[in-house]
């Protein structure tokens, strides 16, 4: 399984989102997956990849994450969660995507 993290330079998220990825990983069994993770410098870049804001998280190559219509862009973004809009989704769903994948 390919994992990786798409963020923005200096983004405030990205050691959380790594934390966040680890913890859902061993939950569900996944301990020995590597994680990448990939700094996003260009609009080019973000419009090539499909990154609508960072931290995106690309399982296998796709965004669990993505929501019709949302443009590219080097930008932070926001997950909807069960508890509100927030700098990153929740465990539970991460571990929902990975389980699917």
């Amino acid at each position: 399984m390919e994992i990786e993290i798409l963020v923005v330079p200096d983004c405030p998220h990205t050691r959380p989102a790594a934390e966040l990825l680890r913890q859902a990983l061993d939950d569900v069994g996944l301990h020995g997956v590597t994680v990448t993770t990939r700094v996003v410098t260009g609009q080019g870049e973000a419009e090539r990849l499909g990154f609508t804001g960072s931290p995106t998280f690309l399982i296998g190559g796709r965004d669990p994450f993505a929501e019709a219509g949302r443009p590219s862009g080097l930008a932070c973004r926001v997950y909807r969660t069960p508890d509100g809009l927030a700098g990153l989704p929740g465990l539970d769903q991460l571990r929902q995507a990975l389980t699917r994948e």
